[in-house]
């Protein structure tokens, strides 16, 4: 355990346990990413996605969006439908970022679910596939729809569902990541009377992802698409037919840090690291990154480590000390309001402390860190006695 607890109108450490010890933050990453991101790309940064037309060949550009919804592509098909009916060649250019898709030190087993999705400067979904399912008749299949309908997946169902729950087994949706493929397995039981679930599993490729549901869209509004490849390759006088901008990073770090989105933590560390002549990338994201840190918060950045940005790797190593020392820099820096009103306050919905800390409210602001045997949780404390408290708690080696 590392713990450190300070009050930041006097400086006065309030409490200390191994509070220079260096341990995994897991999510609690977030909040150092979250400072770079306000201070680097701004609140009003959008990720842009955009349509270009050169010749008989469309250009689906990525721009990094890790926000982008199916019905915003699909906004983008029906502008497109509405000027053109043929396209020889659909290019999808993901060339913004570089083309690794997982992060440095990232469990090789993590397997299908949402948290462990490719990283794409192109995404969709958050890159998943939804699976909405519900019992079938007594002995039959489960009855499951997918969200979107797309062709790019293949579903073998062996599921059963049954009466009562004796030797019940489980509901899974399993995708062959181990293959690197996109067959997906349904296998076990659902109870007769269970109600209509919806669970995400993460897919393999999202740049072909994007490209196929993109066509299958365009073809539902009367477009003829000859096929895809991805790349970039286009010339100046190539025409821009649709553009897509995703809502400012003010309102984007809400959900990174309400929800502990991992794409979205990923997709801003690349964009940062992005410049006119180089993709954006882990290496210089990082870099300047912690750069912020040293130059912005006074973080010996040397004594700690970070090599992702939404802490998912076990290669990251902080302190309670760092992360109390980097909260009380934030505290009082021109982006305070903006970064205290992205944390969510105790028992808030739709984030990680909806059923935490519902008795203190907006009296604490706090980001969890969870990993296989990681429990932490740093934040802010309002107190009446004390007044403003940031505070770290990191466990690992958590078995509870």
């Amino acid at each position: 355990m590392s713990i450190k607890i300070v009050a930041l109108e006097t400086g006065r450490t309030l409490y200390g346990l191994n509070s220079k010890k260096l341990l995994m933050p897991a999510s609690n990453n977030k909040l150092y990413t979250c400072g770079a991101a306000l201070q680097i790309l701004g609140s009003d940064y959008q990720f842009k996605t955009s349509i270009v037309q050169q010749n008989n060949n469309l250009f689906i550009k990525g721009g990094g969006d890790p926000n982008l919804s199916i019905e915003q592509l699909d906004s983008l098909a029906r502008i497109i439908g509405e000027k053109i009916t043929f396209i020889d060649t659909l290019f999808v250019d993901a060339n913004m970022f570089d083309t690794l898709n997982y992060g440095n030190g990232w469990m090789w087993d993590e397997g299908s679910n949402r948290y462990s999705a490719p990283i794409s400067a192109l995404n969709i979904n958050s890159n998943c596939i939804d699976f909405i399912v519900k019992p079938g008749q007594t002995g039959e299949n489960a009855f499951t729809e997918i969200y979107p309908k797309t062709s790019y997946i293949n579903i073998k169902n062996i599921s059963k569902t049954v009466q009562d729950t004796n030797n019940f087994k489980k509901l899974r949706i399993d995708r062959d990541w181990s293959g690197r493929t996109n067959y997906f397995t349904i296998s076990g039981e659902i109870l007769d009377t269970a109600s209509i679930d919806t669970f995400q599993r993460n897919i393999f490729d999202p740049v072909k992802y994007v490209g196929t549901v993109f066509k299958e869209q365009l073809e539902n509004y009367n477009v003829q698409v000859n096929q895809i490849i991805k790349g970039h390759i286009y010339s100046e006088n190539s025409i821009e037919l649709a553009l897509h901008n995703s809502i400012t990073l003010k309102d984007l770090i809400n959900n990174l840090m309400h929800e502990s989105d991992n794409l979205a933590a990923e997709s801003i560390i690349k964009t940062i690291g992005k410049s006119d002549s180089v993709a954006g990338n882990w290496k210089d994201g990082l870099r300047l990154t912690k750069k912020y840190l040293f130059d912005f918060t006074g973080l010996d950045t040397s004594d700690l480590r970070i090599v992702d940005g939404s802490g998912m790797s076990r290669y990251n190593l902080t302190s309670s000390e760092h992360i109390t020392d980097f909260l009380s820099s934030i505290y009082f820096s021109k982006n305070k309001d903006l970064f205290l009103s992205s944390l969510p306050n105790g028992g808030s919905s739709k984030s990680t402390i909806e059923k935490r800390m519902e008795h203190l409210g907006s009296n604490i602001k706090a980001k969890t860190g969870h990993l296989s045997g990681v429990s932490n949780l740093s934040g802010f404390i309002f107190s009446e006695k004390n007044g403003t408290i940031a505070f770290s708690i990191l466990m690992n080696g958590f078995i509870g």
